[in-house]
């Protein structure tokens, strides 16, 4: 099908093999937050890990190219690239994690767990490009044309296959059915392409995959589900419940999980329960300066559980609370799993805080207490740390010689 009459076959194979392998990049750093959490070592990881696939695919590829240039072998490297791809789903669901036990430097175990579950897929996907070259090159006279455009396509589906996963697709379907589908594809793909009737192999490819198929999906159908409450944007969210401490009944008390840490613990009958030091430091803060005000109007740069706005509107009713939460799934959760009521008079502003005060969404009236408590994985957001960043608080409050806040 390939190399015959027409270059589109060649163009769409490269475009949705990239696409492929670019949705697993970015489904990874997904999948890996809730295990090693989200930062530069782990983003080195996953980019390095998939590079070093297609490097090595590519190489190979080259190879196998020159040696079996049909249509079956470009076939048969697509399964295998989707049955890789549902791999990750198995190895994911199965003892891969005890990998995050193994007394190594961290930053070979961020590395291996990485290259445990993506470079198999990365490597197999990269072995497209140089045999569809191969299959599509008629004559050298063209050889410049026709590379361009397999390449050419190549990159625009490693475009449109980042864009809509980061997008759309992890957010609409969760990491588990978003690889569950790029096998499905593959394997639709690796069957039309390989031509396989051409030597009465139909049924036995297409017999082995429902088999392969349908059997680990019978065996497990939470594997293509995902585990989390939600996978939005930002988090991987999920809770958990536990005693209070104090005699309640177990699951009194709800915890918020965002990706691998616990962000707040908020006790579902008891809105003034403070679980964190840092808390109970900024409510004797709130206590002195509600001593010389009539209400204190508090600006929340970060909403999590919204334990401590939910504090504040209930010891202190009259004031103005304002909650800028950059997820919007997050401040959801808040009011259907966290117990905030449905009629709390707590603004939420569901959008990153630097730019609540740079892009007129700040509003005009000022804040007498400004309360930080947003964090990305262990540590604060590092433009929240700036002097500009800090010059803004400042400037958005109600009496800016005061140094609260």
């Amino acid at each position: 099908m390939l190399g015959k009459g027409t270059a589109w076959p060649s163009y769409l194979v490269v475009f949705v093999a990239s696409a492929c392998t670019m949705v697993i990049e970015l489904v990874a750093g997904r999948m890996m937050a809730p295990i090693i959490g989200v930062s530069l070592y782990s983003w080195t990881s996953i980019i390095g890990v998939v590079l070093a696939g297609i490097s090595l695919g590519n190489y190979l590829g080259g190879r196998i190219a020159d040696r079996l240039p049909r249509p079956q072998t470009l076939g048969s490297l697509l399964l295998l690239s989707g049955l890789s791809s549902l791999g990750i789903l198995a190895l994911i669901q199965g003892s891969w994690g005890r990998l995050v036990d193994l007394p190594i430097p961290l930053l070979a175990k961020i590395t291996l767990l990485t290259a445990t579950l993506f470079f198999l897929p990365s490597c197999l996907l990269g072995t497209i490009s140089p045999l569809v070259v191969k299959l599509a090159l008629k004559e050298l006279a063209t050889t410049g044309s026709t590379v361009g455009k397999i390449y050419a396509f190549s990159t625009v589906g490693s475009i449109v296959g980042t864009f809509a996963t980061g997008f759309l697709l992890i957010s609409w379907l969760g990491t588990r059915a978003v690889v569950g589908w790029v096998a499905v594809l593959l394997v639709a793909i690796g069957l039309l392409y390989g031509e396989f009737w051409r030597r009465g192999q139909a049924i036995a490819a297409v017999s082995l995959i429902l088999f392969l198929g349908f059997g680990y999906y019978l065996n497990d159908k939470s594997a293509f589900t995902s585990p989390y409450w939600k996978e939005s944007n930002y988090y991987s969210i999920r809770f958990y419940n536990l005693s209070d401490g104090d005699g309640g009944d177990s699951g009194s008390v709800r915890a918020m999980v965002l990706d691998h840490l616990v962000h707040s613990f908020v006790s579902l009958s008891d809105p003034t329960r403070l679980d964190y030091g840092y808390e109970r430091v900024y409510a004797d803060i709130l206590e002195y300066m509600a001593q010389t005000r009539p209400s204190v109007d508090t600006l929340f740069i970060g909403g999590g559980g919204y334990a401590f706005p939910r504090y504040m509107e209930h010891l202190y009713p009259t004031s103005h609370l304002e909650v800028i939460e950059i997820d919007p799934e997050v401040t959801r959760a808040a009011y259907e799993e966290m117990g905030l009521p449905q009629d709390s008079r707590i603004v939420t502003h569901n959008m990153d805080a630097r730019l609540f005060f740079t892009n007129g969404d700040a509003r005009q009236e000022r804040h007498d207490l400004v309360l930080g408590d947003a964090f990305n994985d262990l540590s604060i957001p590092y433009h929240l740390t700036t002097l500009e960043f800090n010059q803004m608080l400042k400037a958005s409050r109600a009496d800016a010689s005061n140094s609260w806040g």
